[in-house]
């Protein structure tokens, strides 16, 4: 019987493979640099209000567990864009006009040229109806911002004032409202 010495059992690669192989790998990085990247489309996330409607209301605004909720949900949908690939603004800048303006679900559209002075393509828009302590409505509104004209809305019932219903019912929102399909900023024609 014939046996192959372990040197045999190998294959050898054809040398016009193997010097195609290593220029393909040179090139690489040039070809990587060569395409430009496209800039993330930008987006301005206000921050979420609150409506209550449950005569439990106080004169002094949102309790301080359900503002710190609206501050919780906020931050979650502007990391979910920031996860998405979006470039999520800082408001920051804007600070005094945002509060000046506030609340936007009474200004009828005041907060766009806020949002065209951070330099956004789109903005979201959300709010919080308590209807009682057991039943609460999240609701976002997202439009173009050089047009105004909203491109999405979305609303979730939820049940019970804690953190994870909250956080469960903007999870939903941005999953099957907001990003689905993903955002681009413009009207569809």
């Amino acid at each position: 019987m014939f046996r192959q010495r372990p040197s045999d059992t190998r294959r050898r690669q054809p040398a016009g493979r193997a010097a195609g192989a290593a220029m393909l790998l040179a090139l690489l990085p040039a070809c990587l640099v060569a395409a430009p990247a496209e800039a993330a489309t930008r987006v301005a996330v206000f921050g979420f209000e609150l409506l209550d409607t449950s005569g439990e209301a106080g004169l002094g605004g949102p309790k301080p567990e359900e503002q710190r909720r609206l501050d919780l949900i906020t931050r979650d949908v502007r990391q979910r864009l920031a996860a998405a690939g979006y470039d999520v603004l800082d408001l920051a800048p804007q600070k005094a006009e945002i509060e000046d303006a506030a609340p936007f679900r009474n200004c009828n559209g005041c907060e766009l040229p806020i949002a065209r002075a951070l330099g956004a393509k789109i903005e979201v828009i959300g709010l919080v109806q308590k209807v009682s302590n057991l039943i609460l409505n999240i609701n976002f509104q997202l439009r173009d911002v050089a047009t105004g004209k909203v491109l999405r809305a979305g609303s979730a019932d939820i049940r019970n004032n804690t953190d994870e219903s909250w956080l469960r019912g903007v999870s939903y929102l941005v999953r099957n409202r907001l990003l689905d399909p993903p955002l681009t900023g413009e009207a569809a024609p």
